[in-house]
């Protein structure tokens, strides 16, 4: 499951050998209105193909695919760039969730692919911005305000088990100082799945094996 506005083209270096693992990726699809995480990951179970799949989700597809966890039986959950418990979300999403701030960002403007990588990958886009275009192709308000909501409010106090946490030492949407019990990725940022992905090509398998 790719991060909030992604698409699952994030994953296009990660090589899997195909004769001991199948890929399914999901994409996101537009909640409905009034739609909580817990209803929206009902929905996405449906695309669910195999029985007691592993799920890997990144930053917001990280809270998801956890939210998934919930409902289906999974053999384990593998989360890259993202939070296990509301308790390791940095401070200013909290402030956030208290003040309603979120709800004053200019999410109207989401065709400016410059603001939404800002929003979903924490990072100031400058170049490359045909790239960008590419991965960020979800570009409907609604959807933007209800996941930067579901982040902000989400109501996990603690970590699911068989749950593996993956996470970027310079992550600068969710900074790895508020992170427990995580496999950390040197100088990895938030955008590592895409940058990194020599890291997870050697790496996933093993941790998938496990």
């Amino acid at each position: 499951m790719p991060g909030m506005a992604a698409s699952p083209e994030i994953f296009e270096n990660i090589r899997l050998d195909p004769a001991q693992f199948q890929i399914h990726f999901l994409e996101w699809i537009l909640p409905e209105k009034g739609m909580d995480i817990s209803a929206y990951a009902k929905a996405m179970c449906t695309h669910i193909k195999h029985p007691n799949p592993i799920l890997l989700g990144v930053s917001f597809g990280g809270i998801l695919v956890q939210e998934m966890a919930k409902l289906i039986n999974v053999k384990k959950t593998i989360i890259v760039s993202s939070v296990k418990s509301k308790s390791e979300l940095p401070k200013r999403m909290l402030f956030a969730k208290y003040t309603k701030v979120h709800k004053l960002l200019p999410t109207g403007l989401v065709n400016n692919v410059e603001l939404l990588a800002k929003y979903a990958f924490g990072e100031t886009v400058t170049k490359r911005l045909e790239l960008y275009e590419k991965y960020l192709s979800v570009r409907d308000k609604q959807y933007i305000d209800w996941a930067i909501d579901n982040i902000v409010n989400w109501q996990q106090k603690a970590p699911l088990e068989n749950t593996i946490h993956i996470h970027g030492e310079k992550d600068a949407v969710f900074p790895i100082a508020n992170i427990k019990e995580c496999i950390p990725v040197r100088n990895g940022t938030h955008t590592m799945i895409i940058h990194r992905a020599k890291w997870f090509n050697e790496h996933l398998p093993g941790l998938i094996l496990d």
